[in-house]
């Protein structure tokens, strides 16, 4: 069992700056994939930017340039720098966890960090 803790989400004004983090229980080493998602009411939640294990990114073409995913294994910490920040960031943004084992996919969510950014 995973458990992911999000921390840093809270209100910015547009063009600001905000940095996510998420504490994993485990080494996150361990973990094949590590993701961050976001979600706004009545929509699906949507793949912000992900990492792979052996450090390969990809971002929605939304955030490109703007957001940085990034993790701190001596911490246990996944990051999301995020710059420039639009109104249409305002989102819950969640920590997503994939390991992969015996042909099975395991995943976990942290409880999400709520960002509101101000037009």
């Amino acid at each position: 069992q995973v458990q992911l803790v999000e921390s840093g989400g809270g209100y910015v004004q547009a063009g600001g700056s905000l940095r996510l983090s998420c504490a994993a229980s485990v080494s996150i080493s361990s973990i094949n994939r590590m993701a961050w998602y976001r979600q706004t009411p009545g929509k699906q939640r949507e793949l912000v930017a992900r990492m792979l294990n052996g450090g390969v990114t990809n971002y929605a073409d939304s955030v490109k340039n703007r957001f940085s995913i990034s993790r701190d294994n001596a911490k246990n910490t996944l990051h999301l720098q995020m710059n420039s920040l639009k109104h249409e960031d305002t989102a819950v943004y969640f920590c997503n966890a994939e390991i992969y084992m015996l042909g099975s996919i395991y995943a976990y969510w942290g409880q999400g960090t709520k960002v509101t950014v101000s037009s």
